[in-house]
């Protein structure tokens, strides 16, 4: 509390049903700001019921729910704003034990447009161990991503995820504390979003406004792409970008990257270039 740090809980769905009330008023009372309840698996009409009993129960106690484990969004946290966040995806999770002909990578490039539409998406991102194609294989104990690292700092942007997350293991943001930072200070929650350019399964390009910053998040699949991204929704004025970009080596090592300070072209014209499994995300400020 000195730190202005709140504590969610993890929960099985089963535990947390057998005596639901007994333990949001219990938790609530110890200063518990909500659960990230787990295990549904299913969505029929016992499960979904389920849900709409937590959501309820939660917001009678003040507490915020994460559904994890759960089927895709279809308006529940409209009717009970304190259900920030629902899984139904197949999260950066499944790295740790899907095997290498899984493409994640291209998983990355369908959701915006498909189960994105439904709601905000508990991905869990934000790996700073990455994998080219060819060198990811699973690994429970020490997981990596496919893609590049400039990939895990994108997905923060183009991902709707109002309760978000830092999947990897602390000692790794430590060392990395130049994405760390830029992570942290990703809002998330919007207000206003802009498509800059995608196509199915192949890239997605997105910029987001919350207050007056504005971040953009661009991914490919597995074939390397430059990119013409149109800022002219910036208007008038001197803006600064701070870029996260692939590095020159990241197509065979994916956790090269780049990092630069520089103006906003006055014609609002970005070229971007991402590796293959890459990606691309900036900071605009206004000077």
């Amino acid at each position: 509390a000195s730190k202005n740090v709140g504590i969610i809980l993890w929960a099985g769905y089963y535990a947390f049903d057998r005596d639901m009330e007994n333990v949001c008023r219990h938790y609530a009372d110890m200063g518990v700001k909500g659960f990230k309840v787990d295990f549904m698996d299913r969505d029929d009409q016992l499960m979904t019921a389920f849900n709409y009993r937590a959501a309820e129960m939660c917001a009678k106690y003040k507490l915020i729910l994460d559904l994890h484990g759960t089927h895709k969004p279809a308006g529940l946290n409209r009717t009970y704003p304190n259900v920030l966040n629902f899984e139904g995806v197949n999260g950066l999770e499944q790295m740790k034990w899907s095997p290498a002909s899984v493409d994640q990578v291209k998983y990355d490039v369908m959701i915006p447009f498909t189960r994105q539409v439904s709601g905000p998406m508990d991905y869990t991102q934000g790996a700073m161990r990455n994998a080219s194609k060819g060198n990811y294989y699973p690994c429970n104990s020490e997981p990596m991503s496919q893609g590049t690292r400039c990939r895990q700092l994108a997905l923060y942007v183009v991902f709707e995820s109002p309760f978000n997350m830092l999947c990897d293991a602390p000692s790794n943001y430590r060392r990395e504390k130049e994405c760390t930072e830029f992570i942290s200070n990703i809002p998330t929650i919007w207000d206003e979003t802009v498509s800059l350019d995608g196509k199915v399964s192949e890239y997605v390009a997105i910029a987001r406004r919350h207050g007056n910053d504005w971040y953009i998040g661009a991914l490919t699949n597995w074939t390397p792409r430059e990119l013409d991204l149109d800022l002219s929704f910036l208007g008038e004025g001197d803006y600064t970008l701070e870029l996260f970009k692939d590095g020159i080596n990241a197509d065979r090592a994916a956790r090269d990257y780049k990092k630069e300070v520089i103006p906003v072209p006055a014609n609002r014209k970005l070229r971007i270039r991402m590796a293959p499994g890459g990606g691309y995300a900036a900071r605009i400020q206004k000077r």
